[in-house]
């Protein structure tokens, strides 16, 4: 049995977008641009298949999916 796992730099991306709400400070926190930051969630989203932001301007939430992998890498990374 085996898995294929996500990039790390693309569930670092995530998670630090998820626990600021903020691309920008994610990106500060990662030494990133805001671009590639957002490049690297999209595709994050891609390779699962789900959406884990809803965007709307430039506000962001976390869907529930999103919540909930949040929370399972915030106390894994």
């Amino acid at each position: 049995m085996s898995y294929e796992l996500p990039p790390l730099t693309w569930l670092r991306a995530f998670e630090a977008t998820a626990r600021h709400m903020s691309v920008k400070a994610a990106a500060d926190e990662l030494c990133l641009t805001a671009s590639a930051v957002s490049h690297q969630i999209k595709a994050l989203e891609g390779f699962l298949d789900t959406q884990l932001f809803e965007r709307s301007g430039n506000r962001l939430t976390l869907t529930l999916t999103g919540q909930g992998y949040a929370g399972k890498l915030t106390q894994l990374l």
